[in-house]
């Protein structure tokens, strides 16, 4: 939305109900430039859910429940008793399926109203409604595969008959006390197997086969009303999920299967991008709102962090790119998992805040981070050059994670920065 790193605009981890007041924003300045804008689907913890941040067109499934949204509407139309708290953090959850949990069943209702559906649905018919007089710009989003594991049936039964991969476990990965016996079915430490494990997968990647087949639906009904003309189609994620792997659960990690996401662009042939292109250089969020405002013809505001993808999308070479990426997330379920890391797609760095652990991979070799090479002594001397950059990352932040010399385990990591302007709790 903004363009900004986290330790920019405040938000260094997971907070909700944060009012945000961005000098610009990706759909404001498109709006500005003569676009419609419009986001459909999942209102990604905006705050408050019904603020425009630039879009003229919102048609919102918030999920939690206490607001009466769009999608529950629907689904109080499509169904009299219809229950719709679809995340399950309040009372009315028909499915019975957490929120946050590794438990799975099949969609509960008709295939036509489950949200990745209905999301499709309502952006098909936005852009046969739309004023085709002006280029418009649209967001689609998913709530899914998030948990609740709820997909349809004849996705779910696709993946329960297939053969599941077991869990990616490292050897400095730590399991959870009593073997994850008696631990919540939300619990972000487990240490999923047999049925537990296969239901679990099944209902995940049944929940991303499902948005699959609706993006093809999407993108071909685009196609059908004209709106696929001169237009970048761009996907992406905002997280991915452990599914089990180093004995975890959900998101915030800074491990491949949470942090590392999807980012596929697709042009028609106007633009010049390059057919096949995949970038090695390492990219992140961020670039999104500075390269569709490049390819939109619009400036990029001052404060943005993010660069443009559009020379590397026609196969350019940039001698300038940023070596590599800087991640983090404050404690979101305990303070053990609170972490900053560096990758440049090749080696990461890992050092969680709290007990100050280093973790080293080498992902081309070692992509599901198997092998901590951090207690290596042949590799000591990478390690040090790898927190080295990391301290000079750190600088200046008011948590005091560095003093310039070393990293200091233990400081606050607040989900929210209060000294960032712009940002109130």
């Amino acid at each position: 939305m903004s363009g900004q790193f986290p330790a920019t605009n405040g938000m260094v981890g997971y907070a909700d109900g944060v009012e945000w007041n961005p000098a610009a924003t990706m759909p404001g300045e498109l709006r500005r430039a003569g676009y419609q804008t419009a986001i459909i689907g999942r209102n990604m913890h905006l705050w408050p859910p019904d603020k425009q941040y630039g879009f003229t067109h919102m048609k919102l499934q918030d999920g939690r429940g206490g607001r009466v949204d769009d999608y529950e509407q629907f689904l109080r139309s499509h169904e009299a008793t219809a229950q719709s708290d679809y995340f399950g953090f309040g009372i009315n959850r028909a499915h019975g399926i957490s929120g946050n949990g590794w438990t799975a069943r099949p969609w509960h209702m008709d295939e036509s109203a489950h949200p990745t559906t209905w999301t499709v649905s309502e952006a098909s018919r936005w852009l046969r409604q739309r004023d085709t007089t002006q280029p418009y710009f649209m967001v689609t989003s998913f709530i899914a595969p998030h948990p609740p594991l709820v997909p349809p049936a004849f996705y779910l039964d696709r993946y329960l008959r297939a053969d599941m991969p077991d869990p990616a476990i490292g050897d400095w990965a730590e399991p959870p006390p009593n073997g994850g016996k008696g631990m919540a079915i939300d619990a972000d430490w487990v240490n999923l197997k047999g049925e537990a494990l296969r239901s679990c997968r099944a209902g995940y990647y049944g929940l991303i086969n499902h948005i699959d087949d609706q993006i093809y639906r999407l993108l071909f009904d685009a196609g059908s009303s004209g709106a696929m003309r001169n237009t970048v189609v761009i996907f992406t994620a905002d997280h991915g999920e452990m599914l089990g792997d180093h004995y975890l659960f959900r998101k915030c990690y800074p491990f491949e299967a949470s942090a590392r996401i999807p980012m596929m662009m697709f042009s028609t042939a106007d633009l010049g991008f390059k057919p096949q292109t995949v970038a090695d250089q390492p990219v992140c969020l961020e670039d999104i709102m500075p390269t569709v405002l490049d390819l939109a013809g619009c400036e990029i505001p001052e404060g943005v962090d993010g660069r443009s993808l559009a020379p590397l999308l026609r196969g350019e070479k940039d001698a300038t790119w940023r070596p590599y990426l800087h991640g983090e997330h404050a404690r979101c379920y305990r303070k053990e998992q609170s972490n900053h890391y560096l990758t440049d797609g090749h080696m990461k760095y890992v050092w969680m805040t709290e007990a100050g652990t280093e973790l080293l991979f080498d992902i081309d070799n070692d992509p599901n981070e198997l092998k901590n090479l951090a207690v290596d002594a042949a590799h000591h001397e990478t390690l040090a050059r790898w927190r080295s950059r990391l301290i000079r990352q750190l600088q200046g932040r008011p948590e005091g994670f560095t003093d310039g010399e070393k990293l200091i385990a233990g400081r606050p990591h607040e989900a929210c920065l209060p000294h960032v302007h712009g940002v109130s709790a």
